[in-house]
């Protein structure tokens, strides 16, 4: 079986290659690119939607929303605690899901004919979103779909459909595996791959379908994977296609892969990294399995690494809830601060068995950093950790707009020093407890000397400091 191989190997013209397509417009009226999530031209590690730079924050109940029944007041609800970021599956896995394809027998499908109940739903959660301004990040392969126990069961699969057998094809009937080993010839099947053509037709065939519903939505981000391994050309492959059909189109769009190392440094992430002209975004989610400091260095490593050409640094994925594996509830809602304070675009809480997904506290936390965004403008700030004195690790961090505003967060109770360096004289502060979304009555503070700010409580804070002449 084919392995991963580093993409530190792979020569740029060959990378170039695999993504031809015709030239993006940098300007349309209000139908077109305008009107579409893009990067901010002014803040270009940010994201503008209709015209404006926008933060996206988020979380909710399912990562395929569109398969759940009652998707019109989750998307109410994300809407009224300051949410507008969804993460889209194109998944079928779970109980009252269906599959996009035409089942002509129990169990049985046929590719070439579609099952319009699961294509209505897509569209349905494509228009309810647009409408609240939501914006979503499909990933096309939903890559735990392929594998063991749901890869018994995909039509996909040549012993669930009419249309090719395993002979035909080389597509394994049993994959008992984890997705990490690759094992299913599935993500194998593009030209510079295995060029398996009867199966990249009926893939091909699925994510046209895919576009010509979403394409015409302009809250839409394109993602090619849930954490994968596999190599580089396979997502390139499809984010050329994904491309090209746009472009002919003359809109613009979005695509990022999502790897499944948890490391950023890892080769595996060089493929979105070091190519902006095939990746516009880059998805950062593993990173969420890091914790305290180390989660904070690796994205600033990362941020610091594209910063010639800087980027929205995507977090679909904000792990961490007592009742999952991957860190307490408590690394959930510092992950989620950190990524804002160091300078992501994108941040959402994952779905409830592995994250705080919409929940109450989730809820505290977006309406908290509404609360903060509302008052402080983070397009136009830099993640200033030089700013802070006497601080442990992970006690505490700084964004700052030189000369106007400074805001620290507090992960847990603690007591830093403020050096002068981009705020002087008078200034006035505010606090703001983030479980309870509510600001202290703002006081004037002098900051010509080092100001100690300490914690007026318990739990997770931010403080505001800002220059007596509002900031815009």
């Amino acid at each position: 079986m084919k392995r991963h191989r580093p993409v530190s190997a792979l020569p740029l013209a060959a990378v170039l290659l695999l993504v031809v397509v015709p030239a993006v417009p940098q300007a349309a009226d209000a139908s077109g690119t305008a009107s579409r999530i893009r990067p901010d031209p002014d803040h270009p590690a940010y994201w503008n939607y209709r015209g404006q730079p926008v933060l996206l924050l988020g979380g909710s109940v399912e990562d395929n929303l569109f398969q759940i029944p009652d998707l019109e007041a989750h998307l109410d609800l994300l809407q009224s605690v300051g949410g507008n970021y969804v993460r889209c599956t194109m998944s079928c896995r779970d109980d009252g899901n269906v599959w996009p394809f035409k089942e002509v027998a129990p169990g049985r499908y046929d590719l070439d004919q579609w099952n319009e109940a699961f294509w209505e739903r897509f569209e349905r959660f494509l228009r309810l979103t647009a409408q609240r301004d939501i914006i979503v990040q499909i990933e096309l392969w939903a890559t735990f779909d392929y594998y063991r126990d749901i890869w018994e069961r995909n039509p996909f699969n040549p012993k669930n459909n009419v249309n090719y057998t395993a002979e035909e094809t080389g597509l394994p009937m049993v994959v008992d595996s984890h997705p990490t080993r690759t094992e299913n010839n599935f993500f194998w099947s593009v030209p510079a791959e295995r060029n398996q053509p009867t199966v990249l037709r009926y893939q091909r065939r699925f994510v046209d379908r895919l576009l010509d519903h979403a394409l015409p939505y302009g809250n839409v981000l394109y993602c090619m994977d849930n954490e994968t391994s596999v190599t580089p050309e396979w997502g390139w492959y499809w984010s050329g296609r994904i491309r090209s059909r746009a472009g002919a189109d003359d809109l613009e769009v979005q695509t990022t892969e999502m790897w499944d190392a948890w490391d950023l440094a890892h080769a595996m992430h060089n493929a979105t990294f070091d190519h902006p002209r095939i990746y516009s975004f880059v998805d950062i989610s593993q990173n969420n399995h890091q914790k305290g400091q180390a989660h904070w260095d690796n994205l600033a490593k990362q941020r610091a690494r594209i910063a010639g050409q800087p980027r929205p640094l995507n977090n679909v994925k904000i792990y961490g809830a007592d009742t999952g594996r991957f860190g307490a509830t408590q690394d959930g809602q510092e992950r989620f601060w950190r990524s804002i304070f160091g300078g992501c675009a994108a941040a959402r809480f994952h779905r409830p068995d592995s994250g705080l997904g919409l929940g109450e506290i989730a809820q505290a936390n977006l309406r908290s950093a509404r609360l903060l965004t509302d008052r402080f403008p983070v397009f136009t700030c830099r993640p200033a950790p030089e700013l802070l004195g006497a601080r442990d690790p992970n006690e505490a961090y700084a964004l700052s707009r030189p000369g106007e505003a400074t805001a620290v967060y507090f992960p847990a109770a603690g007591e830093v020093t403020l050096k002068p360096d981009d705020l002087s004289g008078n200034v006035r502060l505010e606090w703001l407890e983030v479980a309870t979304s509510k600001w202290s009555p703002p006081t004037t503070v002098s900051i010509d000397a080092p100001l100690g700010l300490k914690t007026p409580g318990p739990g997770q804070w931010v403080a505001l400091l800002r220059s007596v002449i509002p900031v815009d």
